[in-house]
């Protein structure tokens, strides 16, 4: 017993200093010595996922949207809307809109007209409202006739059927509601 008792009391001894680093609070700026992976590349819904193999998934990940032409996204999407039957007003206004896929904002614009794509279809502020629910809109966009009145609507693709969020929204930030 006091063997595991003088080990718990070194191992404690030892991590003290590095326990009492990680509560440093005098940071004054970012942590300019650090090197950060993207990992994910989120802002329009759906892009990576649905358009892309599984294969392109790492590549569209982990590149800028720099290099979204270069990468070749455009022809893919445009590959994927055809081999749907989606039609040339569809193919060709996701690839408009998606390449290079950022989350656009307009802050000259009215912020009432704030939501997805809303920047490319009604001339609005653009970026995503909490209550956004985007992977709907995404496929809507996608397999229902928002881009393209004529289109036929793809039954059961333009929904993932997961309600919206029952939470409550605050017109100041943190805009969400504390934690459940």
């Amino acid at each position: 017993m006091r063997t595991i008792a003088r080990t718990r009391r070194l191992a404690g001894a030892l991590l003290l200093p590095f326990a009492l680093l990680a509560c440093s609070d005098d940071v004054t700026g970012p942590d300019t010595a650090r090197v950060y992976s993207q990992i994910e590349r989120l802002g329009n819904p759906l892009v990576s996922e649905v358009f892309f193999a599984k294969r392109d998934h790492g590549l569209h990940n982990t590149t800028a949207p720099a290099t979204d032409v270069a990468n070749a996204f455009g022809p893919k999407i445009k590959g994927f809307t055809d081999a749907f039957n989606r039609g040339n007003t569809i193919g060709n206004t996701l690839v408009a809109v998606l390449v290079p896929d950022m989350l656009v904002v307009y802050p000259n614009r009215a912020a009432n007209t704030a939501g997805w794509l809303s920047w490319a279809l009604a001339n609005g502020y653009g970026g995503r409202r909490l209550q956004d629910d985007v992977v709907d809109a995404g496929l809507t966009a996608i397999f229902g006739n928002l881009l393209d009145p004529s289109a036929t609507v793809v039954a059961g693709l333009t929904s993932d059927n997961v309600p919206m969020s029952t939470r409550t929204f605050s017109a100041t930030f943190p805009y969400l509601e504390a934690p459940r």
